[in-house]
């Protein structure tokens, strides 16, 4: 996978690419030429006391050492240029895949691992490619090159390259070899980490009511201890690779003394051209060891590289027509036609041979107990999950059929988790409709009765709204998400047990005044109190995925024991109380 990425994202930087190669060579070039004009100074200029060479060759290493610096600067400028740029498009490659799943692929994946994926994994490969660009293309060149040179100043020596170089790469291929297996469970552990602070965080509220924070604490060290565990069984593997290169690097440089030394008594070699070979041979071991660092960064890359992988070719469930409708009836109906939907793998379907027309200028209502799919059913207009067996249609069009923006632009959904974006007030009422003036969103927010606590603010529509609106209550924030949907003025509104944190004269009131606001459009509610719904004009009653009741309230209170069981139980309590 990881060959398959980097073929992918690299693929607009081939031209970077080219020139890193030649700048890498000719500053490599540059480098292995280095020891052998210090050969020429000690052999030909010191010891034959030639001032004249020692300056000409002195110069000439100046020079080629100027080069070689500007060709490397050069080199890293473009080797960081690519690698940043890379990460920015997988980032963005992440991210637009993301948006285009349904809420079963989010879920299949779990928000704290696409988190992940899309940071810490992609820091990894692209810190694979930096490196790469910087340190792996000049390795195998200095290698290769530094043998040649190697042999140029002395054959008899040769032997020492084979044994220093095989040895030095059986011992980092069998440190590599205990590494990887940690550090794809390390990626793993990373995820649970995030997933148990995710949630510390976003139930800070629930941890501190129920006194649970030894509990969460003890939770979280678990999951911190486990990847410090994981982590430090990789690191010293990998902090194991750098003294066995140096020592192998030590080793070949006192073996080159003790054998070039009689070598140099028996007239075979110069004291210069045994200096040179002693340089070789390091660049030689040098090369071998940035080679090293690098498979020390390819497992790991690897794995990320596998994980990111995983959602990039992560097809979505809900699949976008390629040449969907954009021409539909003005008047809003939504159709549902024997609709039959199931998770993978479930047992039995959440919604079964659920048929029923909800028309414009109407309010239909979806009313059961909890977990009888009402959520479900309201999911299935908008897409986020498709059907596995009958119809939706809106405007007689199966929603299948329909592009894309033309059926999301005329719902306005209001979710049972009531959302704000960080930003302001302004920015998350004008999400649905980013050319809405101020006086279309004070109009929005006087239906939502949401205009006396903004209207109290001291920068009104300018107030900060926190990441998910923790800054607002409960009650604040499901007032801003109803006018967020009428900013936007589409003809299906879809309030998903949108007023269940209101109190009853509020509920009242917004209901009233969006009455007049929704008089043409089509209208459905997903409620757990009657008294939000009693004036439908049809009520659906929902029980263990199937229709078991449909008319008015009057009409289920005559002839559906499920409804009457509702209201009579929500009477009782209300008495209680």
């Amino acid at each position: 996978m990881l060959g398959k990425l980097l073929r992918t994202h690299l693929r607009p930087y081939v031209g970077w690419l080219v020139l890193i190669v030649i700048l890498q060579l000719v500053a490599t070039l540059a480098n292995l030429l280095l020891p052998s004009l210090n050969a020429t100074i000690i052999d030909e200029g010191v010891s034959q006391g030639d001032t004249q060479v020692v300056l000409r060759t002195g110069g000439t290493m100046l020079m080629v050492s100027a080069g070689q610096i500007l060709c490397q600067i050069i080199a890293v400028f473009f080797g960081a240029r690519t690698a940043m740029a890379f990460g920015r498009d997988v980032r963005a490659s992440l991210f637009g895949r993301v948006l285009s799943f349904s809420a079963r692929e989010v879920n299949g994946f779990g928000a704290p691992s696409l988190i992940t994926r899309n940071t810490n994994d992609v820091v990894q490969v692209q810190m694979l490619v930096m490196l790469s660009c910087t340190m792996m293309i000049g390795a195998p060149i200095m290698m290769v090159g530094g043998v040649v040179m190697a042999l140029r100043e002395d054959v008899g020596l040769s032997w020492l390259i084979a044994v220093a170089v095989a040895i030095l790469a059986l011992s980092v291929g069998f440190i590599v070899s205990r590494m990887s297996p940690h550090f794809r469970v390390m990626q793993t552990r990373i995820d649970v980490v995030n997933r148990v602070l995710r949630e510390q965080i976003t139930g800070i509220r629930v941890v501190r009511a129920f006194v649970r924070e030894p509990h969460e604490r003890d939770r979280f060290d678990r999951a911190n201890g486990d990847l410090t565990h994981t982590a430090t069984i990789a690191g010293r593997w990998m902090a194991t690779m750098f003294p066995v290169v140096m020592l192998m690097m030590n080793l070949s440089s006192v073996a080159v003394l003790w054998f070039g030394a009689s070598r140099i008594a028996d007239g075979k070699l110069e004291v210069g051209s045994m200096t040179a070979y002693l340089s070789y041979l390091v660049q030689i071991l040098m090369s071998v060891m940035m080679a090293s660092f690098m498979l020390v960064l390819l497992p790991r890359a690897s794995v990320c590289a596998d994980r990111i992988g995983e959602v990039l070719e992560t097809e979505s469930s809900v699949v976008l027509p390629s040449d969907g409708i954009t021409q539909t009836d003005p008047v809003a109906r939504i159709e549902f036609d024997h609709v039959e939907f199931s998770y993978p793998g479930a047992d039995a379907p959440v919604l079964s041979d659920v048929t029923f027309t909800a028309e414009a200028g109407r309010t239909t209502a979806i009313i059961g107990s909890t977990g009888a799919g009402k959520t479900t059913l309201l999911s299935l207009i908008p897409r986020l999950f498709d059907t596995t067996g009958g119809e939706v249609r809106v405007n007689g069009i199966p929603v299948t059929d329909l592009d894309a923006n033309t059926l999301w632009d005329q719902l306005g959904l209001v979710p049972q988790k009531a959302y704000l974006f960080s930003g302001t007030i302004a920015s998350n009422l004008r999400y649905g409709n980013p050319d809405a003036t101020d006086e279309e969103l004070w109009d929005a927010l006087t239906v939502a009765q949401a205009d006396d606590f903004v209207r109290e603010k001291p920068e009104g529509l300018q107030t900060p709204i926190a990441q998910g609106g923790t800054n607002v209550s409960g009650g604040q924030r499901q007032r801003l998400a109803i006018a967020r949907a009428l900013v936007a003025q589409p003809g299906i509104y879809l309030f998903d047990d949108s007023f269940s944190a209101l109190d009853v004269g509020t509920d009242a009131r917004l209901r009233a005044a969006l009455t007049e606001r929704t008089r043409q459009a089509c209208v459905i509610i997903v409620a757990q109190r009657v008294s939000t719904i009693r004036h439908a004009d049809q009520i659906i009653v929902l029980e263990d995925g199937e229709i078991v009741g449909l008319g008015t309230h009057d009409e289920l209170l005559d002839s559906c024991p499920t409804y009457r069981g509702i209201v009579e139980s929500q009477l009782e309590a209300g008495a209680q109380r």
